[in-house]
């Protein structure tokens, strides 16, 4: 029967359901790569902007929370240029946050809290219009944000990494992207990247500076890219740090190659990032100094450990054997409060530092690109920390999908991760009415500590190249053309 079927026109008996569902597959890819590719026009940008309206349908429920994200975005706009008028200005949301004395301060002196200042020109546009429509506002803010990151993977990146990045944001993030500012770092954090492997350094300098002065996680990167820099000026030539290193001349030999070193540094640019943080952060402080230096020192000295982050296996596992530990809401999130937190934070705080220290020394020996070690630095930060916020993947999603772009491990590894926060927040957050109470849903904690076992285990392999996980997928034929012209412009220029 199966031979007629086959000869009388019907499938032929070579081709299976599977290798029918493979074809399919392959069609769909080809059908993605058309659109992802950079010629493609307006329709190259289909595939975000379709994540990005069911992302904003998906979120928008969240807009008209008196407490979410982006009221307090308001609240802290409105009590900077308003004062003490804040309260009365949206009566409809919740400001009891904000110190008692914002009611006795005048407009220019109530800086946010938790936030650099710099970030009130993010939280300003949406009070143009009704205060009803501030969230909406604030979220097409942020789609052209994460239009702009999709822009630069699509020109610049190689082939699927904006899908990539697409991928990654709705998996990880469809409940919180345009309800939080850290897309906006975050581009400019891969705008970093892209200039300085262009060998553009001031505008790579520049893009970090603003992305610290909206969010202090980018202070990591300074470092790598001051010795990406140096390296670069003296690609040529075997003097420099990796020379003293290999030179068997002791201590006092090593000290002597590495203040020659820095004496053959080229500061201008460093200086000038330096000047530009210091020059804006010191006018703010001139309105506000507690808003503007130690408040922000303070908040993130004081906050406990977060419900979610890596630490808190520790204490859950402290909490079977009888210690005792309460969850509060503090800080803007919930948090576990123990005898062990001071210990726990004193762990992370090493761990952090001891990694860290290894991407310096890999960057300062060349060992690692600039690239890698801005990934590496923001994984071993976001796997070390106090808090592991859901938002905090979107620091690394377009940094992750710039190098990794289509590698498959990736892919499963980091859409799982991705995939698993979102199921954490908002899905699990929303089973119950009170948020600290969270921990008491059904699979929960078991969830939290699986993506953070996933997440280390993918930072561990990031860093120590496990498993060939920093192995870069090759860039555009034409940013390779323009990489080496540029590096022979260089080379001329300090001939």
């Amino acid at each position: 029967m199966s031979n007629v079927r086959s000869s009388s026109g019907g499938l032929p008996a070579a081709e299976t359901p599977l290798s029918a569902l493979l074809g399919v597959t392959q069609g769909i890819r080809r059908g993605l790569e058309r659109l992802a590719n950079p010629t493609g026009g307006a329709l190259s940008f289909l595939p975000l902007a379709l994540a990005l309206l069911v992302m904003l349908a998906l979120s928008s429920w969240q807009m008209v929370w008196p407490t979410s994200d982006v009221t307090r975005y308001e609240c802290y706009a409105l009590a900077f240029w308003f004062g003490g008028q804040a309260h009365a200005l949206a009566p409809q949301i919740d400001c009891s946050f904000l110190p008692a004395q914002v009611e006795k301060l005048p407009p220019l002196h109530t800086l946010p809290i938790e936030y650099p200042p710099l970030t009130l020109i993010l939280f300003t546009p949406g009070l143009l219009v009704p205060t009803a429509y501030y969230p909406l506002v604030f979220g097409l803010l942020m789609a052209l944000a994460a239009l702009f990151i999709y822009w630069l993977l699509l020109r610049w990146g190689p082939r699927g990494a904006a899908l990539a990045f697409t991928c990654y944001l709705f998996l990880g993030e469809w409940g919180l992207a345009l309800l939080r500012f850290d897309l906006v770092p975050a581009a400019l954090t891969l705008l970093c990247v892209l200039a300085a492997e262009r060998r553009r350094w001031r505008a790579a300098y520049g893009a970090l500076a603003l992305a610290i002065l909206l969010k202090i996680y980018p202070l990591l990167l300074l470092p790598p890219l001051f010795f990406a820099e140096q390296q670069a000026a003296r690609a040529a030539s075997s003097s420099g740090l990796q020379g003293a290193a290999r030179t068997p001349l002791g201590i006092s030999g090593w000290v002597m190659h590495a203040l020659s070193w820095l004496r053959r540094c080229h500061w201008r640019n460093l200086l000038l990032c330096l000047a530009l943080l210091l020059g804006t952060t010191g006018v703010f402080a001139l309105l506000d100094f507690q808003g503007a230096v130690a408040s922000q020192l303070a908040y993130f000295a004081q906050r406990p450990v977060q419900i979610e982050s890596s630490g808190t296996l520790v204490i859950w596992l402290a909490a079977l054997a009888g210690q005792t530990v309460h969850v509060v809401y503090t800080y803007g999130s919930i948090n576990l409060l123990s005898p062990l937190v001071p210990a726990v934070s004193l762990g992370s705080t090493l761990a952090l530092l001891a990694g860290y220290g290894l991407v310096l020394w890999q960057s300062a020996r060349g060992r690692l690109a600039f690239a890698e070690a801005a990934l590496a630095a923001l994984l071993i930060f976001v796997a070390t920390g106090k808090v592991f916020s859901p938002q905090y993947l979107i620091w690394l999603m377009p940094l992750v999908a710039y190098l990794t772009a289509t590698q498959r491990r990736w892919l499963l590894w980091f859409g799982l991760i991705a995939l698993q926060t979102s199921l954490i927040y908002p899905f699990l957050y929303t089973r119950v009415q009170d948020a600290t109470q969270v921990w008491r849903v059904p699979g929960f904690l078991p969830l939290v500590e699986l993506r953070n076992l996933l997440f280390l285990l993918l930072t561990i392999g990031y860093l120590f190249n496990l498993l060939g996980l920093r192995r870069r997928c090759e860039p555009r034929l034409a940013a390779q053309i323009e990489e080496r012209a540029e590096t022979i412009r260089e080379a001329e220029r300090y001939r």
